[in-house]
């Protein structure tokens, strides 16, 4: 059977390729099938074992048993850039804390951390807003503003990138976003914070949902 295997960030570069397509023998698993995807390019790499898997965009186990057609996507824990820094993602329907998510970035080499707080204002196209609601497709969601740090880190000079986003109800004043990102100077964190801020309405699958007096409706914040 024929298995699709995506790569992302530096699994994506050590491959030299971001999707491969495998022959793995029915009743193969998604470890028989990193198997192969390591032996079907040219160029030497290896699949660390904390790698995270996911198939048909939910995470599975190294033991999960594939079908036909299946996407495998490998993601790494690490989105890549200067050294081993690790990055922070989280969907959540807790209240979010700024100073938490800035911790996630702060390092003795970096002069500058910017801070971005996306939060819910009371009105929208000259109607009052009562509140929103937050839905995203969570693992898939994840894994897009991972994606979205590797895009930050080929065009800036930047370090380390942690972002925190709400699901479910979000009232006026609180914060349905926070973005934190760190780098030796000021210019390339401010710049790289709007870049993703951008992005993330592009290719993030996370739909919001205004209620207002009267009624309610989806925003168009979903990729297109």
């Amino acid at each position: 059977m024929q298995i699709e295997v995506l790569l992302f960030a530096g699994l994506k570069d050590r491959a030299e390729t971001s999707r491969l397509t495998v022959e793995v023998a029915d009743g193969g698993t998604v470890a028989d099938a990193i198997a192969a995807a390591s032996a079907a390019t040219e160029a030497t790499w290896d699949v660390p074992t904390a790698i995270m898997c996911a198939v048909n965009e939910e995470y599975q186990q190294r033991e999960f048993v594939l079908s036909d057609g299946d996407e495998l996507a490998l993601i790494p824990p690490v989105s890549g850039g200067i050294g081993a820094q690790q990055d922070y993602v989280e969907v959540t329907g807790e209240v979010l804390d700024s100073m938490a998510v800035a911790e996630h970035v702060r390092a003795d080499a970096d002069g500058a951390i910017i801070i971005f707080e996306g939060v819910t204002r009371d009105h929208n196209d000259s109607r009052h807003v009562d509140y929103l609601e937050y839905e995203a497709y969570q693992p898939m969601a994840e894994n897009k503003i991972l994606e979205l740090f590797g895009e930050m880190r080929e065009r800036f000079e930047i370090d380390k990138c942690a972002v925190a986003h709400r699901v479910g109800r979000v009232d006026i004043g609180e914060k349905s976003m926070v973005v934190a990102v760190s780098s030796a100077h000021r210019r390339p964190a401010f710049e790289a914070a709007l870049y993703f801020v951008d992005r993330l309405k592009e290719v993030v699958p996370i739909w919001k949902k205004e209620y207002f007096e009267g009624g309610e409706v989806w925003i168009n914040d979903t990729p297109g």
